[in-house]
């Protein structure tokens, strides 16, 4: 398995000559996750602890909330093609999630937490095309993979951050719990609102348009407008992520093998820290050596974590499998995106990206429903159990590896 390797000379100073717009973005996208990752990560926990619902119902919120908001993405991604414009959208995006946030303090039921969780992916499926497409045309595609991985790199380093805050206050309220208290949620929502503003004004003020090139004129919202290479590789992630349930299922299986509150959160942690020092390596090192063969590794490495998920015993091998979890979406998620913006032309990259969003997020629902379905079950059946979803996963992904192997991309994206 090839690693990434520490940054070269003409790394540095690649980074250094980074345009000012992947620097504000990549700002905005740290304070957003120290805000929504104190929350999201814990809202599991909070759904089974404090309101008793079954892996099932928590499956269907996850589902619905990314995948109805989702449609939102390729509408949001064409928008920004036929205006010319990212900025605008991008910002209305953030502010939307900003503002569904405190109604989650008042949250009782999980009916209400759909809500709440709906309007929070709504924002998220405004502002994410636009957002991707500013990336890609604020930088040369000689250092795309770059720019994507340093901004996953900051996306990531907020989670961390947030993930530290939100440890912190358990510690401070509830010390040694098993299950999280209704209260400690609360507080943490309270404090998550602070970050959340903070990165709409830096958006808001930091931020610069990008003109658009190419043909000017309105761009048609269908696959067929897309490259035959990018339709190949949709279809190939659409079967990967099938298997990709939500991560509050890994949250509830590390609670399950007897972790306690703070433990889950320092491994949430670990989790993140890995996935930000992995991104930006990784993203430079796709530039060098090709997408599809790092999309590979990170698919390979997802694939053995999820079947050890699977088979663990104890809480402390799920946070040691949930630290190396964070290789694969420190190798795939910037690699990926860079790729996306590598087989279309810029002015469709904002309807490409929607597309890309929009069928990942879309397949999140039966995947999630999926996954809480082998575990608990539905109605009279009781499920397969813990483990179930697990393989599920694994086996979908090397599937998904296996197709990617004989797909073939362009030149630069190999």
């Amino acid at each position: 398995m090839t690693a990434p390797s520490l940054p070269s000379e003409s790394t540095r100073q690649a980074i250094r000559q980074m345009p000012r717009n992947v620097w504000v973005v990549t700002l905005t996208s740290f304070l957003t996750d120290v805000s929504s990752e104190m929350v999201i990560y814990l809202l599991p926990l909070f759904l089974s602890n404090a309101l008793g619902v079954k892996t099932s119902v928590i499956g269907l919120i996850e589902g619905v909330a990314d995948s109805t908001a989702s449609i939102l993405k390729v509408f949001s991604g064409w928008l920004s093609d036929r205006l010319r414009q990212r900025k605008s959208l991008t910002v209305i995006g953030y502010s939307l999630s900003t503002l569904a946030k405190p109604f989650l303090y008042l949250a009782a039921t999980w009916p209400a937490v759909l809500v709440v969780r709906f309007v929070d992916r709504v924002g998220k499926g405004i502002r994410t095309a636009p957002r991707d497409a500013l990336i890609a045309d604020s930088v040369d595609s000689r250092h795309r993979g770059l720019a994507f991985g340093l901004h996953r790199a900051g996306d990531t380093l907020g989670a961390f951050t947030g993930m530290g805050i939100a440890l912190l206050v358990v510690l401070s309220l509830q010390a040694g719990a098993v299950t999280l208290a209704r209260d400690t949620f609360q507080t943490i929502i309270l404090i998550s609102i602070i970050p959340a503003v903070l990165a709409v004004l830096v958006l808001w003020f930091g931020a610069k348009d990008i003109p658009v090139t190419g043909e000017a004129r309105a761009p048609r919202l269908s696959l067929k407008e897309m490259t035959p290479e990018f339709r190949q590789f949709l279809l190939i992630v659409i079967l990967f992520t099938l298997g990709n349930s939500s991560d509050a299922f890994l949250t509830l299986r590390a609670q399950e093998r007897g972790l306690s509150v703070e433990a889950i959160l320092g491994m949430l942690m670990s989790f993140n820290l890995v996935y930000a020092l992995v991104s930006g390596p990784a993203g430079a090192l796709s530039d060098r050596i090709g997408r599809r063969r790092l999309i590979l590794i990170g698919w390979v490495v997802y694939g053995l974590i999820y079947l050890g998920f699977a088979l663990a015993v104890t809480g402390w091998q799920v946070w040691l499998l949930y630290a190396l979890y964070g290789v694969y979406y420190g190798v795939f998620e910037g690699t990926a995106k860079a790729l996306v913006a590598d087989m279309v032309p810029p002015e469709k990259r904002g309807t490409a990206y929607g597309i890309y969003n929009t069928a990942v997020g879309i397949v999140a629902l039966p995947a999630s429903l999926l996954a809480g379905v082998l575990w608990q079950g539905i109605g009279g059946w009781g499920g397969l159990g813990p483990g179930a979803p697990f393989i599920a996963g694994a086996l979908l992904s090397l599937l998904a590896a296996g197709l990617l192997m004989t797909w073939k991309p362009a030149k630069q994206a190999v």
